[in-house]
């Protein structure tokens, strides 16, 4: 994968599930925007998958 591709996939994924998500919002109002990023970097699978996607960017660019 080339750089290109792997942002085009990351601004998919976070158009596609993250934009409006309704479990972030949740989050955010029951535990405060931290615990709703850390929620979403740590238990979310969509998370996982833009870590995966930023693993490989960061792959290219060492």
């Amino acid at each position: 994968m080339d750089k290109l591709t792997i942002m085009n996939e990351i601004n998919e994924v976070l158009d596609t599930y993250c934009e409006g998500c309704f479990v972030k919002r949740q989050q955010a109002k029951d535990i405060g925007k931290t615990g709703a990023h850390n929620f979403c970097i740590r238990i979310c699978t969509i998370g996982e998958q833009l870590q995966f996607l930023g693993n490989e960017m960061n792959k290219l660019t060492k």
